[in-house]
Parts: structure tokens; C-alpha cells; sequence
């Protein structure tokens, strides 16, 4: 039985480890990004900066959730969030959370939809 071989394509595990440096996660600020998170560019790319970096800055010009950067750019979100931690901390993005639903288990206002129900039931 022969070992295993490690994959040969370069867009593989072997990049991912690359790009982030043998990261496996964001921390800091960076740990409460998800998928909704937009991203604004603050500062624009400096001389020898890595690639995937200054890519994120041009795109993120405008603003650019996570989920529709990491599609651009081909990455999934664990990696990404990485990528986007080393922005965040040099200050040259910056994250702009969703808004947080109000209240604990918070849904639809129940009066709304109840006064909307019985308008509805009028006409």
C-alpha cells in the first residue's frame, strides 16, 4: 500500500495555507464577520502588498458583503475572513455589520400584522 499523495493543484489546500499564512481562522475584530457583513475599502493598496489583499481593496470601493466578495474572488469564507482580518487590523477596510434584530427572538411585530390582517379582512 503506498502513502497517500498530497494534490498538485496549485488552487488547492496548498494555496489556501499560502494565503493565509497557515491561519486557519480570523480573530479579533475580524471573528464576528459573517456572510452579510459588508466591506468598505479605507485606504488603498500599497506597494508589495499580496495580491488576494489588494484585490479586496479595489473591489470593495464600493460597498460589498463577504458572501459576494468571497464569489468574485473565488475563496471560501473561512479563508477570507482571514484575508479580511489582516485588512481590518491595518485599518485599511473596514466591516459594516447587519443590523441586529431588536429584542430576544424577536420576529415580526405580532399588533402590525394583526391590524394589517383585520384592514385586509375589511376590504
Amino acid at each position: 500500500m503506498s502513502a497517500p499523495r498530497p494534490p498538485t493543484d496549485p488552487s488547492g489546500l496548498e494555496r489556501y495555507y499560502v494565503l493565509t499564512g497557515g491561519r486557519s481562522g480570523p480573530g479579533g475584530s475580524a471573528s464576528s464577520l459573517d456572510v452579510a457583513t459588508l466591506i468598505v475599502s479605507r485606504a488603498a493598496a500599497v506597494p508589495g502588498m499580496q495580491h488576494e489583499h489588494e484585490e479586496i481593496i479595489r473591489r470593495c470601493r464600493d460597498p460589498l458583503s463577504v458572501a459576494e466578495l468571497g464569489a468574485h474572488l473565488g475563496l471560501p469564507f473561512n479563508i477570507l475572513a482571514v484575508l479580511l482580518a489582516d485588512l481590518l487590523d491595518a485599518g485599511r477596510v473596514e466591516a459594516r455589520h447587519p443590523i441586529p434584530a431588536s429584542g430576544a427572538g424577536s420576529g415580526p411585530d405580532l399588533a402590525l400584522l394583526e391590524e394589517v390582517l383585520s384592514g385586509l379582512q375589511r376590504l
